[in-house]
Order: C-alpha cells, then sequence, then structure tokens
C-alpha cells in the first residue's frame, strides 16, 4: 500500500493495512528488504543495513509499525541480506579509496591478460543475472566478485570484520523489536578458499544445459554455491537470536532461502550439535510441481521434505513468492483454493505471497515498463518475460478503485494487473464464496487439533487425484483435490477408519458442493478441478 502517493508501497502503507493480516488469520509477515538502496535490484542492494529506505519511509514510520504489529499480536521479519552489500554503500566507496578494513570487506582479484593484451575477468563465474560476475574498478586496479547485479559487490564472509558486522546488523534490528529474519541468497554466502587451489579462483565446469555462455546455467557452480562454511555461519546467526530468547524467553526465527536438494536443505536445521534455522525454506510446491504435474508427483513432492527434515523440526510449506509466476498463473486459478488448501492443512509452517490468497495472477509488463534486473539483463526485449520477475510482483489488488487501491499516483512502480477491477480484496470479502473467504476458513482450521498435532497420511488415487488425511485423537480430515477438469468417483475408505458420512467444511469456489453436505464415504463424486475438505462425521 502507498501512503504517500508517489506509486511506491511503503511503511506507512504496510501500517495501515495491518488488520488485513489479522483478518486473514496471519500471525506474521516478512517484509523484503527496507534498508537504504540505490534500488538496482529492489531494496537487495543495501547501502545501509542499519537505516531505513527514504522511498519507504523513516525510521519513526518503522517503529510505528513495529508498534501496531504488536498491539495486534503479528509478528514482523525482516529480510536479511548478508551475501553482498552495494557499490553505493560508504563500505564500497572507502575500499575504493584505499581504506584496508572495508576494501576487505570484498572479493577483490587481479585479472587476467590474454594473448592480445586485453585485460580479462579473473576466472569464467557468471552473475545470477547473466554475464560475468567480476566488475573491474581502475580505482584499486582491480575486479571485484557480485554474485548477483553488478551494484551488489559480494561480502567477504572469510573476514572475522565482516562476520562481526553482520551480526551487528541482526542485533540491532533485533534491538528493534523484529521477531527474526529471512536470510537471502544463503547458498552463495561462500565461495571456495583460493588458497586451497594454488592462490587463484578456480574457473567453475560447464553444466552441459545451455550452449550460452553468458547465461549463469552455463556453469556447475560447485565453487560458489552450498559451500560447506555457510552451514555454521547459520549457527553462528542462531547463537545471536538466542542471545536474545534467552533474555525474554520469546524464540526469534530464522527462514533461510535455498534452493536445493533436501540432503543440502537439511543442514541448515543444525548438525545435531547446533541449531541452526528453523525454517530452511521447502520449495517444492514452486520448483517440483506445476499445473501438469500428475497426482503421484504431488504426492511424491509432498513427502519429500517430510521424509528428510529431522523428527524433532517443522516443516513448512511456501506457495509463491516475489521471485516466481503466482499460483493461480503456474497452476491455473481453478486450483488456487486446491494449493491453499496443501499450504494451510499439512504439517507445519504456511508461508503466503501477498495475494495468493485472492488468487492474484500475473500481470503483464512490457519491455518498456520493465524494471526486474533479471530481465532487463536479457537485452530481448521479445523473451525477456521468461526471466523477468515483475509480473508476479505487480501492485497488490485492495479494490476496482484506481490503481485497484494500491496508490492514487498516476504511475505506479509496476503497472497494475489486468482484471483488478473484479479480482481484488473488496470484492473477495463481499462474495460469500471467494478465494479470501476459503483462505480464511482455513486458516480458522489450522487451529483444530488435527492440523495442529495431527499426524499426516496421503495418497495418489489415480493420476489426477490426490488426497490426504490429518487426524488426532477423535477427530479426522480428508482433504482431496482434483488436479484435472475430469470427474471422478473415489471410495475415501481406503484410508482406516474413514466410514459413513463425511461433512464438506471447505469447498474450492468452482465446487458444485455446499458447506454442511454429507457425502457417502465409499463414493464420493469428485467434480473438474474440485478441491475439498472433509470431516469424518462419527
Amino acid at each position: 500500500m502507498d501512503s504517500d502517493g508517489d506509486g511506491i508501497g511503503d511503511l506507512k502503507g504496510i501500517t495501515s493495512k495491518l488488520e488485513y493480516l489479522k483478518e486473514l488469520g496471519v500471525g506474521a509477515t516478512w517484509l523484503s528488504p527496507m534498508f537504504k538502496s540505490p534500488m538496482y535490484d529492489f531494496g537487495y542492494d543495501i547501502s545501509d543495513f542499519y537505516d531505513v529506505h527514504d522511498e519507504y519511509g523513516t525510521m519513526e514510520d518503522f517503529d510505528n509499525l513495529i508498534a501496531k504489529a504488536k498491539e495486534l499480536d503479528i509478528k514482523v521479519v525482516l529480510d536479511f541480506v548478508p551475501n553482498h552489500s552495494s557499490n553505493e554503500s560508504v563500505w564500497f566507496e572507502e575500499a575504493l579509496r584505499g581504506h584496508e578494513k572495508y576494501y576487505d570487506y570484498f572479493i577483490w582479484e587481479d585479472g587476467v591478460v590474454d594473448e592480445n593484451g586485453e585485460l580479462r575477468p579473473p576466472n569464467n563465474w557468471n552473475s545470477v543475472f547473466r554475464k560475468s560476475a567480476w566488475e573491474y574498478r581502475e580505482e584499486v586496479g582491480k575486479y571485484y566478485l557480485h554474485q548477483f547485479v553488478i551494484g551488489q559487490p559480494d561480502l567477504n564472509f572469510r573476514n572475522p570484520d565482516v562476520v562481526e558486522e553482520m551480526k551487528n546488523v541482526l542485533r540491532f534490528w533485533l534491538d528493534k523489536g523484529v521477531a527474526g529474519f529471512r536470510v537471502d541468497a544463503i547458498a552463495h554466502l561462500f565461495e571456495v578458499d583460493k588458497e586451497n587451489f594454488g592462490g587463484k579462483l578456480p574457473d567453475e565446469p560447464l553444466s552441459g544445459s545451455t550452449d550460452d555462455p553468458l547465461s549463469y546455467d552455463y556453469l556447475n557452480h560447485i565453487y560458489t554455491k552450498d559451500q560447506e562454511e555457510t552451514y555454521d555461519m547459520v549457527y553462528q546467526w542462531r547463537e545471536v537470536f538466542d542471545e536474545f530468547s534467552k533474555k525474554d524467553g520469546l524464540a526469534r526465527v530464522m527462514m533461510t532461502e535455498i534452493y536445493a536438494s533436501p540432503q543440502i536443505t537439511m543442514k541448515y536445521f543444525g548438525d545435531g550439535e547446533r541449531e541452526g534455522a528453523q525454517m530452511p525454506f521447502n520449495f517444492v510446491l514452486i520448483s517440483d510441481i506445476n499445473k501438469d504435474s500428475s497426482a503421484a508427483e504431488v504426492k511424491y513432492a509432498l513427502d519429500k521434505f517430510l521424509t528428510f527434515k529431522p523428527i524433532d523440526k517443522l516443516a513448512n510449506w511456501v506457495a509463491g513468492n516475489h521471485d516466481n509466476n503466482r499460483v493461480a498463473t503456474r497452476f491455473g486459478p481453478k486450483l488456487v483454493d486446491g494449493i491453499n488448501m496443501i499450504l494451510l492443512l499439512m504439517p507445519g509452517i504456511a508461508v503466503t505471497y501477498m495475494g495468493e490468497e485472492i488468487g492474484m495472477e500475473d500481470g503483464y509488463v512490457s519491455w518498456e515498463d520493465t524494471v526486474d534486473p533479471s530481465g532487463c539483463n536479457t537485452d530481448d526485449p521479445i523473451n525477456y518475460v521468461q526471466s523477468s520477475r515483475d509480473p508476479e510482483r505487480t501492485p497488490f489488488q485492495w479494490s476496482s478503485e484506481k490503481n485497484a487501491g494500491f496508490s492514487v499516483a498516476d504511475k505506479t512502480w509496476l503497472p497494475v494487473a489486468d482484471g483488478y477491477e473484479t479480482l481484488n480484496v473488496e470484492v473477495q470479502r463481499n462474495s460469500e464464496i471467494s478465494h479470501l473467504n476459503v483462505y480464511k476458513t482455513l486458516a480458522k482450521l489450522r487451529a483444530e487439533s488435527a492440523f495442529r498435532y495431527g499426524r499426516y497420511e496421503s495418497v495418489a488415487y489415480n493420476s489426477d487425484i490426490f488426497a490426504f488425511k490429518r487426524w488426532h485423537e477423535d477427530e479426522t480430515y480428508i482433504v482431496v483435490i482434483n488436479f484435472r477438469d475430469d470427474c471422478y468417483t473415489v471410495d475415501l475408505t481406503y484410508f482406516e477408519n474413514v466410514v459413513g458420512d463425511l461433512e464438506v467444511v471447505v469447498h474450492n469456489i468452482q465446487s458444485p458442493k455446499n458447506v454442511g453436505q454429507l457425502l457417502e464415504a465409499d463414493k464420493v463424486d469428485i467434480a473438474g478441478s474440485e478441491s475439498l475438505v472433509l470431516k469424518v462425521t462419527q
């Protein structure tokens, strides 16, 4: 929400809408970076980790947001971006001036002179956003590493001063009352130690997956990702979090962004002796399945995290985020409620990206309006859409008013998505059957003991129908999701102790059924793309 009419959402705007989160049943909210930034990568290039970006407001606005959230019993989680800073930060500017302390905050290497006498980057490493991960600076006569955009120089975590500085950043905001952090791009934190390679950072091997030498996917990132030292740093940060938890008994939460195998992801929880993140993000709903997936593939994906996670840790489920196409776009609008049933009723913590509760769809953003470096760096006005993250970042749709009620400005930072006049919070609040009301019902249902403490069992009935059972003591629920438009009759007595009548508790908005309707467990008719939450009545 934009509170001051400049077309950009801000802290006052969030504060004014916190009651909406309460209405949804949300217990905590994670904000994307709101620190001082030149905005080359929308706040993920931070020039001052200890201050608020002026477009978003002031430190007073932030303190007011924390106070209002506390009043509503909503925890506030910030985005911690430890891998890199900004080339407009005081740290980087001081490094260019030859200030030894800050020079060592970054990763500098000599270039290589080729056979034509041209100076080339130190090695073949590529940026996540395409092209070389090295940028030359004449001031110091060396290249610096940036695994992301040129404006995001990587920090050197082999330097104890950097380690302590970033711990102090955590302490600063924890002191201000934040409940924890989501840690960005954690897999990139460390590169290999060049001392193990004769003093020179080695080339990465070719992946074989693309012929485009400028693409990040051109290389197999064995030297720039998932290094063992990363996990130790996460455990050190957890010790900082626990400094605060010991004072008042309130856990401070760490969420880590990691797209990796389950074996790697689980290391973020801890090593058996030291604790790590409580929530290494589980992205299977994004990375492993889509609208073409079979029910068996859905079951396989969901079982993965539950299978690998330590027995004493909680699972978590992330259906969407600001880096991936929206749920309604990936799965189709008919499956929005079904995916939210999985998200909210599986065992563990549910993470919802703003707008998924109303089924927002990716917006169209022209090449001219594209601002995401991931799209801009393609230099391709035709195919940029495949790389740009702007479509899933369009302004939140509050109402059918100008700019979907997000802003009174003539131009918003990204164009509002088409169709907002009918797809918005206000319309859905006032409709008895809507994605929003389904979401609110599911959020309330989470408080039931079957979902809070209950066990879990799942089955792929056929290629299209996935179902799972949640039960605790004498309370049993069955969730059924049809991923296709074909109709089926299923026998839910497959699940132990599921007999007699089942009551419809929640259904997706296209379902022909009614809440409270009773169905015979051994022959439940499932309409095309129907999603149901059923309760065993006896």
